[in-house]
């Protein structure tokens, strides 16, 4: 939201002739996109035609946005609701804002007016600042109750343009949470909980227990799930503070605030959603897991995976937020190549053997895991899974929760699942040598068995297996392959822009690629943010790949006790495309940038 600018100014005087208290309307904003040469007489003509009778509540800009009338003037975009509005902000005179929840205030800005009010004319408060108040609405012309309001809020007033849909919607999101949370600071006790590491060796009691399933408290727990399917959150986090509780959501890998919420609030939340997810609500001193099957806006069905643990100020809850479109992807849109997707068919589809998926935490092991097993669970093959925990439930698989309690171990339960007549066996992570045996007899008597480590490339896997003490003749007899992966941040594609490579530039890359002094780019793609994308630049995420295959050569360095660097440079010279090679295609074809493979892709060696 920056100052009103001259060019702002002139295109005002320009555009709109008469500046009295008004409504937009139809005709007019058509008649001034075609002033400024942004649409076809003609399309322009019929439009006004068929809307000449027009009278209703619609904003005149959401009909006009329903044409996906494409501008005349470079680069000739769809001239949508946003753009729309933008273009009306500067014929009006005034600055364009696009309201984004994540960096709103709600508390403070529903205390400048009243709902009502807001709704009334058809304004929102957007943003508080110590002498100023930043008011949205969708009808510049409107102004004649900022003389009213001015001098009740005792700032000065800025107004600025939005788009007409985000502000009759936040009108309402707003305001309901804002007084969710009022009446739940009202109905409970802001001395909930362990507030304090003392605390958390007792039972966590206090001597008042906030009504979890007050219908503020539900109501704010529903808002906050709907809108981290609408931002696209992979995960979100609950956070206790000393005085407050903080919400963050995991959006493409990057963690934002979205919220601060009274302490009090936050204990009820937490306890709301374990009452959901059948968890001890009673416990805090111990960790728990829990999940949860919620419906989006759209009405599909959603698994949350639920994790608290106790801290200094409270339980810390975590929900894993599960896309169910995963398990319809296909390998295209999980980054594959022709030449990573040919490598791993071969693998998968051989009838018995070892196929490990290496990468961190948060690598996208898992999905490349459930997409893999979807496309093999057919009717002609039994597909078991042993998990800790259940990532997602599939009805075509038979999966298993480890339960090392009870004694129920990734060990045990291969041994288990050995005989439960078996053809493909997913293992969740290979951790110490009596589940590499079990994975191991189990390829040998005939099961394809894929399974993950925690290893920084695909050739360290191999070297880990001898690590935890499984000989190299049985690595060698049983291990198709290994694949290495990590995620990056894309670009978006609607405001994404090509410049020449620059010498700076020119030395990261050369820093991705060497030493395989890959042909450097004439000109790269960088971020440069919009609305699509909440003006990061980026926008979805998609995967690196480096696939190990175990050929003869590589097993006979194997056997010969050649250590990581050998093995290495022999699966290179095999095909094997590191890491960085693999995020270096991306660069060159647009996808992603070289700061965000630099920032995830181990060095090449």
């Amino acid at each position: 939201m920056s100052p009103h600018s001259a060019k702002t100014a002139s295109h005002a005087s320009a555009g709109a002739k008469d500046k009295a208290a008004r409504r937009v309307s139809l005709v007019e904003l058509t008649d001034a996109l075609l002033a400024e040469q942004l649409i076809e007489h003609d399309a322009a003509v019929q439009f006004k035609h068929e809307r000449r009778h027009y009278k209703g509540a619609t904003h005149p800009l959401v009909l006009m946005a329903e044409q996906r009338w494409k501008s005349l003037q470079p680069p000739h975009r769809v001239l949508d609701l946003d753009a729309l509005t933008q273009w009306m902000a500067g014929w009006a005179g005034l600055d364009y804002v696009h309201i984004d929840p994540l960096k709103t205030n709600f508390s403070a800005v529903t205390e400048v007016m009243s709902s009502a009010y807001a709704t009334r004319f058809g304004i929102l408060p957007v943003e508080v600042k110590p002498h100023e108040v930043v008011i949205a609405t969708a009808e510049p012309f409107m102004r004649e109750w900022e003389k009213e309001l001015q001098p009740v809020i005792r700032k000065d007033i800025r107004l600025v343009v939005a788009n007409p849909n985000d502000i009759t919607r936040f009108q309402v999101e707003f305001y309901n949470l804002a007084r969710s949370i009022k009446g739940a600071m009202k109905s409970g006790d802001g001395n909930t909980g362990a507030t304090n590491f003392e605390q958390l060796v007792e039972l966590g009691n206090s001597n008042r227990q906030f009504d979890a399933n007050d219908q503020h408290i539900v109501r704010i727990v529903d808002w906050l799930w709907q809108y981290a399917f609408d931002q696209r959150a992979s995960d979100i986090h609950v956070e206790p503070r000393r005085e407050l509780g903080i919400v963050r959501f995991r959006i493409d890998g990057v963690l934002h605030q979205v919220y601060q919420i009274p302490k009090a609030v936050l204990n009820a939340m937490t306890s709301r959603i374990k009452i959901l997810g059948r968890m001890d609500v009673v416990e805090k001193r111990r960790p728990q897991d829990g999940r949860i099957k919620t419906k989006t806006p759209g009405g599909q069905e959603v698994e949350l995976r639920l994790s608290t643990i106790p801290t200094a100020f409270g339980e810390k809850l975590v929900m894993r937020i599960f896309d169910p479109e995963v398990l319809v992807r296909d390998f295209a849109d999980l980054g594959f190549s022709p030449e990573d997707k040919s490598r791993w068919d071969g693998m998968t589809a051989k009838p018995n053997g070892i196929i490990l998926v290496t990468g961190p935490t948060g690598s996208g092991k898992t999905t490349t895991l459930y997409t893999t097993l979807k496309q093999l669970a057919t009717d002609e093959v039994n597909v078991c899974t042993l998990e800790d925990p259940i990532e997602m439930v599939e009805s075509s698989f038979n999966q298993v929760q480890v339960q090392a309690d009870i004694g129920v171990t990734f060990a045990a339960g291969v041994r288990a699942l050995m005989r439960q007549d078996p053809d493909i066996i997913m293992v969740g992570e290979i951790r110490d040598l009596e589940t590499a045996e079990m994975a191991i007899q189990a390829a040998l008597t005939g099961h394809l068995v894929l399974s993950t480590l925690h290893t920084n490339d695909a050739a360290s896997a191999v070297t880990r297996m001898l690590d935890l003490g499984v000989p190299a003749y049985l690595i060698n007899a049983t291990v198709l392959g290994v694949m290495a992966q990590r995620l990056v941040r894309t670009l978006c594609p609607a405001c994404k822009a090509a410049h020449p490579i620059r010498p700076e530039e020119e030395e990261a890359w050369n820093n991705l690629v060497s030493p395989w002094k890959a042909k450097t780019p004439a000109q790269i793609y960088y971020p440069v943010g919009c609305l699509d994308c909440r003006m990061t630049g980026y926008q979805g995420r998609v995967g690196l790949y480096e696939i190990l295959l175990m050929t003869p050569d590589f097993k006979k360095r194997l056997a010969a006790h050649g250590d990581l660097n050998d093995l290495r440079d022999q699966a290179v010279r095999e095909g094997t495309k590191p890491l960085r090679i693999s995020g270096a295609m991306k660069v060159a074809a647009g996808l992603t940038t070289i700061d965000e493979v630099l920032k995830v892709a181990p060095p090449t060696h």
